[in-house]
């Protein structure tokens, strides 16, 4: 069976973050590496075969997509990891280098073709969702990958979820609702002090806590597990891009995230804007975890905390952790974070063009076409240098010769196209 094995490389603790030439040289040791090696002997002379490798470096490391064929899951994952750790023990270069996370990662489709196949009474659930959550839920050895017909334990991700939230290390439990860590709380969230985004500092204003310091841990818990599976799922989405040639509005592989940015520019999320969205991510999540994020740097990344919110949310709730006061804490999170929700008018037809109407000068609205997605909102905000505008021609005009080039294709009248005036 063909499995898509994650592996999270970071470099050593206290090392100096990788400049754009490392991260170069990273990649081109780390594909060499992949393309020396064509099957990976397994135990009992079991061989897994490479299929596809896909390696993105970021500051902090290196997150990398092997595609194997491997005949169980545990069996590909025991593989690839083993092999990461033969390519960095191999380099002088990486020496030092861990593997922090290794997992296999099932499309959603694919799973659900090859768990259909199975009989008798350890069939699992016809919910795709519940199915997605299990084999996605630990990389095989945790709580969400039990026996195919036996119930999620919500205890246990609880605690797992609330052992995660130490490392959201760029907040503190203000930013969730929860009573600041001055006040003695036998649990706090993260280590993030009172200057932390969502302190006094932030920009929730709000009188005293509004939750307890268990479900702000919670909530933040689960924006530390949302991450993994938004990069994991980007990263299926950049590979599906490459591999197809066109856009998301256009490609015949279903898409896990990319789908969900607004819709009137699907034209426009081909290969290269899906690795500049992945790298975007990469960024904001680090700072969140290095405890170094002051505010979204641009629009994408705006949308791309949009979709880690929704991506904790889904979690939450696969495991019956969704409450409401799990849900007040990650409102007032959002509340924190955002200094506003003007990304939000994306989604709505109806204010296309507001950022370039006496309406939204008065109100200060920052430009939100596509092209202007990597754009710093201010001097000194950061953008990673890969996703950044380089030069004016890698990104088209907001409103070419031909409106309805990038009209989507269901959409005749082209009222969601690139073509209009604001947003185009």
């Amino acid at each position: 069976m063909k499995y898509a094995v994650s592996v999270d490389a970071q470099i050593p603790s206290g090392d100096p973050e990788l400049d754009a030439l490392h991260r170069v040289g990273v990649v081109a040791l780390l594909e060499r590496g992949f393309e020396s090696v064509e099957a990976i002997d397994g135990p009992d002379g079991v061989e897994v075969d490479i299929l596809d490798t896909f390696v993105g470096v970021h500051p902090g490391g290196a997150l990398m997509k092997v595609f194997v064929d491997a005949p169980m899951l545990e069996l590909a994952e025991e593989a690839v990891r083993s092999l990461v750790d033969e390519l960095l023990e191999r380099s002088e270069l990486l020496a030092g280098w861990t593997v922090a996370r290794c997992a296999v990662e099932l499309h959603a489709d694919l799973a659900k073709e090859s768990l259909d196949a199975a009989l008798g009474p350890g069939a699992p659930p016809d919910d795709l969702a519940s199915r997605r959550a299990r084999l996605r839920g630990q990389g095989g050895d945790g709580p969400a990958a039990e026996a195919p017909g036996d119930p999620v334990d919500s205890a246990a991700m609880r605690d797992t979820f609330r052992g995660l939230a130490d490392q959201l290390r760029a907040f503190g439990p203000e930013a969730f609702g929860g009573p600041p860590e001055s006040a003695g709380a036998d649990e706090t969230v993260g280590a993030g002090g009172p200057d932390a985004a969502g302190g006094p500092s932030g920009a929730h204003d709000r009188q005293g806590p509004v939750v307890s310091t268990a479900d702000a841990r919670l909530a933040a818990g689960a924006l530390v597990y949302g991450t993994d599976l938004l990069l994991d799922e980007l990263f299926q989405d950049v590979c599906a891009l490459d591999e197809d040639g066109g856009s998301v509005a256009d490609c015949d592989e279903p898409m896990w995230l990319l789908d969900e940015l607004p819709r009137r520019y699907a034209l426009r999320y081909d290969a290269r804007f899906a690795r500049r969205f992945l790298v975007t991510a990469i960024a904001l999540t680090t700072r969140f975890t290095q405890g170094t994020f002051e505010r979204p740097s641009c629009v994408a990344e705006e949308l791309a905390l949009r979709l880690l919110l929704r991506e904790a949310e889904i979690a939450l709730d696969l495991f019956g952790l969704l409450d409401d006061g799990v849900s007040l804490a990650l409102e007032c999170f959002a509340d924190s974070v955002y200094e506003d929700m003007n990304h939000e008018w994306l989604y709505d037809d109806s204010m296309d063009g507001i950022d370039e109407s006496p309406v939204g000068a008065y109100l200060g609205v920052a430009p939100m076409g596509i092209s202007r997605w990597f754009t710093p909102f201010a001097p000194g905000r950061y953008v990673h240098p890969y996703a950044a505008d380089d030069e004016p021609e890698d990104e088209p005009d907001d409103e070419p010769e031909d409106p309805t080039d990038l009209t989507d294709p269901d959409d005749p009248d082209g009222s969601d196209g690139d073509g209009r005036p604001g947003l185009a």
